[in-house]
């Protein structure tokens, strides 16, 4: 089995746009073209069962429209004998019902949440985030964070490895979840300073665009019973992925076997 915990997709009649706009802002050509049954096909040539959809809310007011997406991915995908798609929710830190909205994910079968300190505007340890983490931990959801450098935001960076230690220090969440191995492009400091933390990294990204020596060192000092595969498709390829995983000397067939599937089917419930 493997399950990819680092997906994005669009309802279809949006994918058609945003996707094309989003390539030209980040300059990266997507693997696939956004939809849920792009990415379904993208699955069956990659081997991936699994792929977790993360949604990102820019603006508070699209919470209620982004998570009736999230719902329709789970009740038409989750349990598929094939195939299966398992959406988190997305949250936005700015928002004054933030705890009756978690408790709606919730009661919905979500699993967890996805934030961007990028797109939201916000850097990760501040209070919105603090207070929406707790609260989203108190519910034994897991959360979800872009980590490091964005080409939407090249000159600022919204979540670094310090600002994750005072969420740690203040918060402790039982299940954060760093994107893109903790620090994207900054992975030397992210290795420095993250590395054995109660959090678990996922590859999105990085993992074709770091060294591999790089990768496989991190990996070791973490412990990769705390490392998820990811992808971030549609900017990267599943299939080139899960073949790279695959392909790494460095790691034994059991922690191939933790990152590819058994640490996500644990936080997923499967």
């Amino acid at each position: 089995m493997i399950i990819d915990f680092h997906t994005h997709i669009f309802p279809d009649k949006v994918a058609a746009k945003a996707l094309p706009k989003l390539s030209s802002v980040i300059h990266i050509e997507p693997s696939m073209n956004g939809t849920a049954d792009g990415l379904r096909d993208s699955m069956e040539r990659g081997g991936i069962d699994v792929s977790v959809v993360l949604p990102t809310v820019t603006d508070p007011h699209q919470f209620d429209s982004i998570l009736r997406f999230a719902v329709q991915i789970n009740e038409t995908w989750a349990d598929n004998s094939g195939t299966r798609l398992i959406s988190l929710a997305g949250m936005h830190p700015i928002c004054e019902n933030y705890k009756d909205q978690l408790k709606l994910i919730k009661k919905e079968g979500f699993k967890g949440i996805k934030i961007h300190p990028n797109y939201q505007g916000l850097y990760f340890d501040d209070i919105h985030y603090m207070r929406l983490i707790y609260a989203a931990s108190e519910l034994g959801l897991c959360v979800i964070t872009h980590t490091g450098e964005d080409p939407y935001t090249p000159d600022e960076i919204y979540c670094s490895p310090d600002m994750i230690l005072h969420v740690l220090d203040e918060v402790a969440p039982p299940k954060l979840i760093l994107a893109h191995m903790g620090s994207n492009e900054n992975y030397e400091e992210a290795d420095a300073k993250l590395c054995g933390k109660n959090v678990y990294l996922d590859t999105a990204y990085s993992l074709m665009h770091m060294p591999e020596e790089q990768l496989v060192r991190m990996i070791h000092h973490h412990g990769a019973d705390k490392v998820l595969f990811g992808t971030d498709a549609p900017w990267t390829s599943q299939k080139e992925c899960a073949e790279k995983v695959s392909s790494l000397t460095g790691l034994s067939q059991k922690e191939k076997q933790q990152i590819l599937y058994e640490n996500a089917a644990v936080l997923l419930g499967i």
